[in-house]
């Protein structure tokens, strides 16, 4: 098996209502990727996905899987495999029967059908299972059977729509090492629908994030993370605090942002002149209770203290202004308890300033409200 590449060229879907699921959008997926695409329930990352499969036509624009136009070509005659959410195994088959059905739709022979069946279920290490219903099985083998069976017709592009949502967190981030692994043993490009940003930045080699149809940013994880473009990514892209105001100075690629809690100091990637409003964005793992020399300051109360295994995230409020924040830190005996005032810090390169723009509904509670 082997990947090939996905382009698509100013995409668009309409749908007959008029409602526009997807903006003219363009995106280049490399062969052998595992590349992730981002974003909340009906912002249109599904709707993209099933223009790659075949199941839905673009209004506009092409999909190409390995420089070849897919105009006119029904999801069988293109060299994809899609994974839905609920799997969609066959009850009263066997596990190896279901691996093979994709072959036995095609006219390959029994014996030879079973061979692969089995070779594919060593790689997704259920060789011991092949004779079982998938009743019997647990959902991450089960996962694991869908995956063999979409890999048996030996696609190049393997589509996966949320597949892992209906798993128990455990076994949800047992399964992101099994899908890397599988994905890096056979080198078939995937192509991954979530809106879970831990799993998208586990497992992807880059990720598209996606809002309102529109396509905002893509990037390796990493950089999309530490250095979202957009207001969007930088709230929907794990967790974060946000302070609104206004940029006052403006010096090496940092500025200084007239903020509720004072003057803050933020990169500042856009170059926003002095005057603009911004939103200066800062990950609660960037703050810090020992403030050095060049941090900006903030002294801040605890209202909570969460413990979540190796780290504590400390809900705080801001003095005087009253301003909700979140820092988190590794769980190495810090005792700080609710109520608690405490100096915070962080340093300016790990902020970063962004115009104003439209924020995720998901995550940190957004301090403006506060």
């Amino acid at each position: 098996m082997h990947g090939q590449d996905v382009r698509l060229e100013t995409v668009e879907i309409t749908y007959p209502n008029g409602f526009r699921a997807v903006r003219p959008t363009d995106l280049t997926i490399e062969a052998g990727e595992f590349f992730s695409i981002l974003g909340p329930s009906g912002c249109g990352k599904t709707t993209l996905l099933r223009a790659v499969s075949g199941f839905v036509q673009p209004s506009r624009g092409r999909v190409l899987i390995g420089g070849a136009d897919m105009a006119g070509k029904t999801p069988d005659q293109r060299p994809t495999a899609l994974i839905f959410q609920n799997l969609a195994l066959f009850p009263l088959m066997s596990v190896r029967d279901n691996v093979a059905f994709g072959l036995e739709a095609r006219g390959v022979p029994k014996a030879q059908r079973h061979a692969r069946a089995e070779e594919l279920l060593a790689l997704v290490a259920l060789a011991d299972q092949a004779g079982k219903k998938p009743t019997e099985l647990s959902g991450g083998q089960r996962q694991r059977v869908a995956i063999a069976r979409a890999l048996a017709v030996e696609p190049a592009v393997l589509l996966l729509d949320e597949p892992l949502s209906a798993l128990d967190l455990k076994l949800r981030q047992h399964m992101r090492a099994e899908l890397r692994a599988i994905q890096r043993k056979t080198g078939v490009t995937f192509i991954y629908i979530t809106h879970d940003q831990g799993e998208a930045l586990a497992m992807s080699d880059r990720i598209a994030v996606m809002n309102a149809g529109r396509i905002e940013q893509v990037g390796p994880c990493d950089e999309v993370y530490s250095r979202p473009d957009t207001a969007f990514v930088a709230s929907f892209v794990g967790e974060v605090n946000r302070l609104p105001g206004t940029i006052t100075r403006n010096a090496d690629g940092l500025a200084v942002i007239d903020t509720a809690l004072g003057p803050i100091t933020a990169a500042n990637p856009k170059a926003l002149p002095e005057g603009a409003p911004a939103s200066v964005f800062v990950r609660p793992e960037a703050l810090s209770l020992a403030p050095v020399s060049g941090d900006n300051r903030i002294s801040a109360r605890v209202e909570r203290r969460d413990l979540e295994g190796p780290f504590i995230t400390l809900h705080l409020r801001a003095e005087p202004a009253g301003v909700a924040l979140a820092a988190q830190m590794a769980n190495i005996g810090t005792p700080v308890a609710p109520g608690a005032l405490v100096e915070l810090g962080f340093a300016p390169q790990s902020a970063i300033a962004l115009p104003e723009g439209a924020l995720a509904q998901t995550g940190t509670e957004d301090m403006a409200a506060q």
